[in-house]
């Protein structure tokens, strides 16, 4: 079974929230789903034996949250070059984090990334669970 990991960096809850239903997404495709914050990841290893990975952060004062900055500088040292990977973020008025998580992720990581990163105000609205669960299986289909 393939296995993802979601790591993510929140300060209300609701990029959380998004990237546990982005795993659900990705277990609703046959994935073995992973999710964690930033702090949670240690060392370069932990990033090791995942098929992809999907990082998120809110937009804060339009940029990413300094703990997903911090954490993408580890990631750096991960090899995670051709895994597949995807990027999200919970906003309030711009949304810039999502898009800097994405391209750091394709350009600067050479990750194999999903189409665009998944940007939500909130998972309650505007059908936000569905569009969560379904980049999970935009991820799990890329896996195949």
């Amino acid at each position: 079974m393939a296995k993802a990991l979601v790591v993510y960096t929140s300060r209300t809850g609701e990029t959380q929230r998004i990237g546990e239903l982005i795993a659900e997404g990705l277990r609703i495709n046959g994935m073995d789903a992973v999710v964690a914050k930033t702090n949670d990841i240690k060392s370069e290893k932990d990033l090791q034996g995942y098929d992809a990975l999907v990082f998120g952060s809110a937009t804060y004062h339009g940029d990413m949250m300094q703990g997903m900055k911090t954490f993408l500088f580890l990631a750096e040292k991960a090899g995670l070059a051709g895994k597949v990977g995807g990027a999200f973020g919970a906003f309030g008025w711009s949304g810039e984090a999502p898009d800097r998580i994405f391209d750091t992720m394709q350009y600067i990581l050479k990750m194999n990334m999903v189409s665009e990163p998944l940007r939500l105000k909130s998972s309650s609205l505007g059908g936000g669970m569905q569009m969560a669960q379904e980049y999970g299986k935009k991820i799990a289909e890329k896996l195949q």
